[in-house]
């Protein structure tokens, strides 16, 4: 067993793993922030998908040792303390782009990152940036019209699916 110490949401945070933990078990089984989820072991789905060091990344295929020393940001530091939704995850809910849940906390992960990077993208910017992850519920139509609307773009012109 080796110590592996980052920061996690603005707290430091540590414990002792094996060399083959990944940072998504790290996460989920010795720090209790269940919010990313596992969905398919092999990297195909995103719903991992957490911030390492301000880079989007998929938590399942990042060895826990890897994090070593960095900052992490996970779907449970996206709301501010007091529980207000930021804008993502508002506009994900205003604008129905979620329904069973599962994929949301890696949409919403991906989508800031997509958002840090590109303040303002297209419909097609959002859609081959979000090619990484998985949806079976939604469609995608609803989630791509959430992050247009996080990010301040009027989506009254897109039709409803």
């Amino acid at each position: 067993m080796t110590k592996v110490s980052m920061t996690v949401n603005g707290t430091p945070m540590s414990g002792d793993v094996e060399g083959r933990t990944l940072l998504v078990s790290f996460l989920r089984d010795q720090q209790g922030l269940t919010g990313t989820h596992v969905g398919c072991d092999t990297s195909q789905c995103g719903a991992c998908v957490v911030h390492v060091d301000g880079k989007a990344v998929k938590s399942c295929t990042m060895l826990a040792l890897e994090a070593e020393g960095a900052e992490v940001a996970t779907i449970e530091g996206q709301a501010a303390p007091n529980g207000t939704l930021n804008a993502i995850q508002a506009a994900f809910q205003e604008h129905h782009g979620l329904q069973c849940g599962f994929c949301t906390p890696g949409m919403v992960m991906s989508a800031a990152a997509l958002l840090k990077e590109n303040p303002k993208p297209s419909e097609a910017e959002i859609r081959h940036y979000l090619e990484g992850n998985l949806c079976r519920c939604t469609g995608y139509h609803n989630i791509v019209k959430a992050i247009m609307a996080a990010s301040g773009q009027d989506v009254t012109s897109i039709a409803a699916e």
